[in-house]
């Protein structure tokens, strides 16, 4: 049964017979599908009618219909190896949930400089904010708000710039009706479940009808959906009053991890492995873009914006001892130049200031062509500096992210050097047990690829005894908060990457003063225990709003 609402910017929704605890109606912000690049560093939000989801579809075939049938084929699942799939819960309970409204919306921003990895260089970015409203099954209802960089760049680096971004926005606007017309009940993980096989199909109709040269990757798809997701999650815990971290155990979930991960975790929950208080403070890993200045000598023309130009201007300001080095590869000697070049700058900044513990991790973003490349570039380097590569802490991602087409391309050898980690390659459980096969001894964790995968796939390592840490995708705002609280929790976490404070700080200026200490590194470290309010802890309960 439909109501209307009579009001400006009314939409309909599904009236729903049980109590209804909160409703916190609000004005709907609606964007313009048409990419506006401003050199103002203030976010652009823009209209589109499109904007807000309803729960019912006058079409024949109606797409809660079709997520339904969607939900009940096991195609495609987040851990493709588990030997028994089903659909989320079907029976509500009290701590069950069902999606009442979905909205979503973009917002530019401009980089105060390029940032250059794997070879490509950014100099913009594009969010994806949703808001998700949610009902428990004793009928009360939650917003919800999850936020994420649309990192084309990295995530469909095959298409051209404006090629990917707009096949990602393209996708946004249909996975919103998708996830707002889900019928299954149930926890966070158990909807996911349920919604990525659909997911992974619009993926593959929007780029038929986009007529792309290349289908949208998996990875694309995880990113784009990660933000659903995490207003999922936000709002659950919001709908309950605890941190979502709270909400991993029996008492809210009725399907242990088997389901998703395979026999071996038949009666363990995720509370087992992500505790619920977050670590006082986390240490951050510094990026080194490829073509970052790393002295005074290196600027060619300054920005004058009262932040840091250079590698050694960043190190006393932000007290840093962590350092992510970018390498393009295919250049051995560029890239081990560029590595003792730091390693020089840092042993000569950090004992002067009273420092003597300080790691590297080295990430190629695919660039090697082999593990011969990467196994001549750690000799070298072991040889120049013995020094500089006893701190080198672990190694992410050095070849190509498609495992599946270089099985023979194996990392045991480099392994016994240093932990190597898949990012790019990490998108399912199956990928996780190949990497393993292959050598590779570690997981990179992102809020980018989405909070359920993050936790199971933090679980899963942690079974196998893989090395841990999360990275970054430029998280601005509340995707860094979200990639914080990750960071904070899982344990034996390396660090944390966040280089919005370095490229993009002015989408982080409207969260600063709220969250002291998170955005503004002192002494190399993120002040992350106090994330630890209701939800992902971003924004108060009560239908958020992006700040401005």
């Amino acid at each position: 049964m439909n109501r209307e609402d009579p009001r400006p910017g009314s939409r309909s929704i599904r009236e729903d017979p049980r109590p209804v605890v909160r409703e916190d109606p609000r004005p709907v912000v609606r964007e313009d599908p048409r990419p506006v690049i401003r050199e103002d560093p203030r976010p652009v939000i823009r209209e589109d009618p499109r904007l807000v989801i309803r729960r019912e579809d006058p079409r024949p075939v109606s797409r809660r219909a079709l997520i339904r049938r969607i939900a009940l084929t096991p195609l495609l699942p987040l851990a493709a190896c588990a030997p028994r799939r089903a659909p989320a819960v079907a029976a509500a309970r009290p701590t069950d949930i069902r999606i009442v409204e979905v909205a979503h919306q973009f917002e530019d921003h401009l980089y105060r400089a390029p940032y250059q990895f794997g070879g490509r260089s950014v100099d913009r970015v594009t969010l994806l904010n949703v808001h998700c409203r949610v009902r428990t099954g004793a009928g009360r209802e939650a917003w919800g708000f999850g936020s994420m960089t649309l990192g084309n760049a990295w995530s469909f680096p095959s298409a051209p710039y404006d090629v990917g971004l707009g096949a990602m926005k393209a996708l946004a606007e249909e996975l919103a009706p998708l996830t707002a017309d889900c019928d299954e009940q149930g926890h966070p993980i158990d909807l996911f479940r349920a919604l990525e096989p659909a997911y992974l199909r619009a993926a593959d109709a929007v780029s038929r009808s986009r007529a792309l040269q290349e289908p949208i990757p998996k990875l694309c798809t995880l990113v784009v959906a990660s933000a659903f997701d995490a207003a999922l999650h936000d709002a659950y815990g919001k709908a309950f009053g605890v941190s979502c971290y709270e909400t991993y155990g029996p008492k809210f979930m009725t399907r242990d991890l088997s389901h998703d991960l395979g026999a071996e975790f038949k009666g363990e929950f995720l509370d087992r492995y992500v505790p619920v208080a977050p670590r006082a403070s986390t240490p951050v890993f510094h990026s080194v873009g490829a073509s970052d200045p790393l002295e005074a000598g290196d600027v060619r023309t300054r920005v004058e914006d009262g932040l840091p130009n250079t590698l050694e201007e960043w190190i006393p300001r932000d007290g840093l001892t962590r350092f992510k080095i970018k390498l393009n590869g295919g250049d051995l000697k560029a890239d081990f130049t560029r590595i003792v070049r730091i390693d020089r700058i840092v042993a000569r900044l950090l004992p002067a200031r009273g420092v003597s513990d300080w790691k590297y991790l080295l990430d190629f973003n695919e660039g090697c062509p082999n593990v011969g490349y990467l196994l001549d570039c750690l000799r070298q380097v072991r040889e120049a500096t013995p020094s500089g590569f006893d701190r080198i802490l672990y190694i992410e991602q050095p070849t190509g992210r498609d495992l599946k087409k270089d099985r023979a391309n194996v990392m045991h050898e480099a392994a016994r050097l240093r932990p190597v980690v898949i990012d790019e390659s990490l998108t399912d459980l199956e990928s996780l047990l190949m990497a393993r096969e292959m050598g590779y001894t570690g997981v990179a964790l992102k809020a980018c690829k989405g909070q359920s995968h993050a936790m199971l796939m933090a679980a899963a390592a942690q079974k196998f005894g893989m090395f841990l840490c999360v990275q970054d995708l430029t998280c601005p705002g509340a995707s860094l908060i979200h990639s914080a609280g990750i960071a904070a929790r899982v344990p034996g976490n390396a660090g944390i990457e966040a280089n919005a404070r370095q490229f993009v700080p002015s989408a982080n200026q409207p969260w600063e003063a709220r969250f002291p200490g998170l955005f503004t590194i002192r002494d190399g470290v993120m002040r992350t225990g106090q994330l630890t309010g209701p939800g992902l802890g971003a924004v108060p309960p009560g239908r958020p709003v992006t700040p401005r």
